[in-house]
C-alpha cells in the first residue's frame, strides 16, 4: 500500500513558498501606500461590504481560515506529530516560552508604564511561521531538517500561546446570547466527534454558524476557527501517521494552499500598507514602534536562544540533530519575524489608526532586521 503524502513535508513546501508570496504582498502594500495610488488602496480597504468593510472581512473572515489551519496543525502535531510526546515538546516548548516572555518584557520596559501603549505588550511575542520558513527555503540544504522541524514546532506552540492571549486579553464586551449560541454550536461539534462522524461537511456547516455567533459575541471571530479545528477527528496510526483518510488530514491538506497562497498574502497586502509621508527617524524611536521592533529583534533571539541553551545545559532537552549552536542562533533570529500574528494582535490592541500605523512600523522594522540577520547568519555558519 502506498503511503500517503506527509502533511509535514507538504506543510514545509507550501508554507515556505507561501512565505515568499507573503513577503511580496507586504512589499507591494508598502509600495502602493507610498504612491499616488494610496488613496485608492486605503479607500478600497474601508469600502462597506455586507455589514462590514473590506478590511474587517479580511481580518475577521478570511483570517478565521488561517486560525482554523493553525488549530489543525496544533492538534495534528500534538496528537500524531512532532509534539506527540513530552520529550519532543520540551525544547520547542522552552524556546516558545522564552520567545514570548522576553519580547513582551522588553516592550513593557520601553513603554515606561504608559497605560495607553502597554496594551500592545503581546505584539512582539508572536512568530510568523510562513515568513520564517520562506526565508529558510532560500537557504536550501544549508539548514538541517531537524532545525526546520524545531522551528515549526516552536512556532506552533507560539501560535497556541498567541491564541490564548487573544482569548484572555483582547476580548471586547460580551453578548450573552451569542456566547450561549456559540457554546451550543461547539457542543454540537464535540458530539459529532464523539459519535465518530467523519464527513467534513457537517463540521464545516456548524463551524460557519459558530464563526457568526462568536463574531456577534465580542470574542474575536477568528478563535472560532481554532475551536472548530480542535473538534475535527484525527486517527493516529504508528504505521502511517500521515493517514490521508483522517478527516483532520483531509481538511488540512485542502486548506494549506488556500491559506498559504490566498489568505495570508491578502492579509499581508491589506495590513502592511503604511504611509511613510512625513515620517523620520524620531517616529521609529517612539515607544510603540521601538518597543515592538526591539521586542522582535532583541527579545526573540535572547529569549529563544537563551532558554534553549539553558535547557540543553541543564540536561532537560537535547539539541536538534546535526545542528550547531550558531545555526540555532540563526533560527532564533528568524523567529523575530512576527509579521502576520504581530500585525493581527496590534489591530486588536489599538483602535486608533495612528497607533496601528506605529505598530506596523515596529513590526516591519523588527521583522526586517530579524529576517536579514537570520538569513546572513544561517548563510555563513555551518
Amino acid at each position: 500500500m502506498t503511503r500517503p503524502p506527509s502533511a509535514l513535508r507538504e506543510f514545509f513546501r507550501n508554507e515556505a513558498s507561501g512565505g515568499l508570496v507573503l513577503i511580496t504582498a507586504a512589499a507591494l502594500a508598502l509600495l502602493v501606500a507610498n504612491t499616488p495610488l494610496s488613496g485608492l488602496y486605503f479607500g478600497a480597504l474601508h469600502a462597506p461590504l455586507g455589514g462590514m468593510d473590506v478590511h474587517h472581512w479580511v481580518n475577521d473572515g478570511l483570517m478565521a481560515l488561517f486560525f482554523l489551519l493553525v488549530g489543525l496543525e496544533i492538534k495534528r502535531e500534538w496528537v500524531d506529530g512532532e509534539l506527540s510526546s513530552w520529550r519532543r515538546r520540551v525544547l520547542p516548548g522552552v524556546g516558545a516560552l522564552g520567545g514570548m516572555a522576553v519580547p513582551a518584557l522588553i516592550y513593557v520596559v520601553i513603554q515606561q508604564g504608559d497605560p495607553a501603549t502597554l496594551r500592545g505588550w503581546a505584539i512582539p511575542a508572536a512568530t510568523d511561521i510562513a515568513f520564517a520558513l520562506g526565508i529558510l527555503s532560500l537557504l536550501g540544504r544549508r539548514v538541517p531538517v531537524s532545525l526546520k522541524i524545531f522551528l515549526t514546532a516552536l512556532a506552533i506552540l507560539d501560535d497556541l500561546g498567541a491564541v490564548l492571549i487573544i482569548a484572555l486579553f483582547y476580548t471586547a464586551s460580551l453578548e450573552a446570547w451569542a456566547l450561549a449560541g456559540a457554546a451550543v454550536a461547539l457542543a454540537g461539534l464535540i458530539a459529532m466527534n464523539r459519535l465518530k462522524v467523519t464527513a467534513l461537511t457537517p463540521y464545516l456547516i456548524v463551524g460557519l454558524a459558530l464563526w457568526w455567533l462568536v463574531l456577534q459575541s465580542g470574542v474575536h471571530a477568528t478563535l472560532a476557527g481554532v475551536a472548530l479545528a480542535l473538534t475535527i477527528p484525527i486517527r493516529p496510526s504508528p504505521a502511517a501517521p500521515d493517514d490521508a483518510t483522517s478527516p483532520l488530514h483531509r481538511l488540512e491538506h485542502g486548506l494549506i494552499p488556500w491559506v498559504a497562497f490566498l489568505v495570508l498574502p491578502v492579509f499581508g497586502f491589506a495590513n502592511a500598507g503604511v504611509s511613510f509621508a512625513g515620517m523620520g527617524l524620531g517616529d521609529l524611536l517612539a515607544p510603540i514602534p521601538l518597543g515592538v521592533a526591539a521586542g522582535l529583534f532583541l527579545g526573540k533571539q535572547i529569549g529563544i536562544f537563551g532558554f534553549v541553551w539553558l535547557a540543553v545545559r541543564l540536561g532537560i532537552a537535547e539539541r536538534p540533530a546535526k545542528a550547531s549552536w550558531a545555526q540555532i542562533y540563526g533560527v532564533a533570529l528568524l523567529c523575530g519575524i512576527g509579521f502576520t500574528m504581530s500585525l493581527f494582535i496590534g489591530l486588536l490592541a489599538f483602535a486608533d489608526p495612528a497607533l496601528q500605523d506605529a505598530t506596523k512600523l515596529g513590526v516591519l522594522a523588527g521583522s526586517g532586521l530579524s529576517a536579514a540577520l537570520g538569513y546572513l547568519v544561517l548563510r555563513i555558519v555551518r
